[in-house]
């Protein structure tokens, strides 16, 4: 017997809710991987494995996210939580594997491609080995054709957005990479909804409707973690200029407390310290530097005795 799939119990909210954590996931993952590209001084593996988390859990969120609206018709479904955790982690593991390769090898032509390909298969990936983890009394069968519409979205888009990404520096330019890393990972994810078929087994309920055992009740509390997860990843952000900014549009903001900068003998003058969680020590603020006032006196031989 054929089910009926509802893609769309809450209606736009699911898609909507989906595509904004798609996109905040996104964002701050290309932020991470883009600092690690043009500041040297930042601790690489800490903002290259921070992007591949970010990005890794937007793509499952996003998922989950949508799956909420899921139904079919008649029938209760339930999800095997070692498989719906085994999609988190191929989701970060085959984003990694991009992120650092672009980050370790440079953002050339080749790099940016194979990252996208990599980026794209982690949302195809993530996106049927959730699928597989659905329990039901039936089973799953997809259109090919659909199911490879859905691959060359994924693979396409995303590879799109780490280009625009790694080659344009600035808000704007973070802001539609992280757009269009949304449409890559919801596009993708409702053209193999689109592919989805289900044959059932038994007879259907006409009366079951969502309780207890509803996807919303299963899927919402383990949705908890990667959402506190993004929401912490932002706050790193949020305390790191040159990634909320780009490392130009910092640069030029920056370069206006320069000017007006005390210049000490004997020492070089120092760009403003950002003081990033991933920079290392030595290359944060220095506790022991003396204020501007201090080595002024000092280097024009005079102290406040001597007035």
């Amino acid at each position: 017997m054929q089910g009926t799939v509802e893609g769309f119990e809450f209606g736009v909210v699911t898609p909507a809710a989906s595509y904004l954590v798609a996109c905040l996931g996104s964002a701050l993952g290309l932020r991470c991987v883009v600092r690690s590209l043009h500041n040297r001084q930042s601790w690489k593996p800490g903002w290259l494995a921070l992007g591949a988390a970010t990005i890794g859990c937007g793509i499952w969120t996003m998922h989950f996210v949508a799956m909420v609206g899921f139904r079919i018709q008649g029938i209760p479904i339930d999800y095997d939580p070692r498989l719906t955790s085994l999609s988190l982690v191929v989701a970060i593991v085959t984003v990694g594997l991009g992120v650092f390769a672009v980050g370790y090898r440079g953002a050339t032509p080749a790099t940016l491609t194979a990252a996208g390909i990599l980026t794209g298969l982690a949302v195809v990936a993530t996106h049927y080995t959730g699928m597989a983890a659905i329990e039901l009394n039936g089973s799953l069968d997809y259109d090919s054709v659909m199911v490879s519409a859905s691959v060359l979205l994924a693979v396409g888009a995303a590879t799109a957005a780490l280009w625009t990404a790694a080659s344009h520096r600035g808000f704007a330019a973070a802001l539609g990479a992280a757009l269009l890393m949304g449409v890559a990972l919801t596009g993708a994810h409702y053209t193999g909804m689109a592919a989805l078929g289900v044959h059932l087994r038994g007879a259907t309920d006409a009366s079951y409707m969502s309780g207890d055992s509803s996807p919303a009740s299963i899927l919402l509390p383990m949705l908890i973690g990667p959402v506190v997860f993004l929401i912490l990843a932002g706050v790193v952000v949020m305390f790191d200029p040159q990634l909320v900014l780009g490392d130009g549009d910092w640069s030029r903001s920056s370069s206006r407390r320069r000017r007006g900068t005390v210049v000490v003998p004997g020492r070089p003058a120092q760009p403003p310290r950002t003081g990033s969680f991933f920079d290392p020590r030595d290359q944060r603020a220095d506790p022991h530097d003396q204020p501007a006032g201090r080595h002024t006196r000092a280097a024009q031989g005079t102290s406040p005795r001597g007035r």
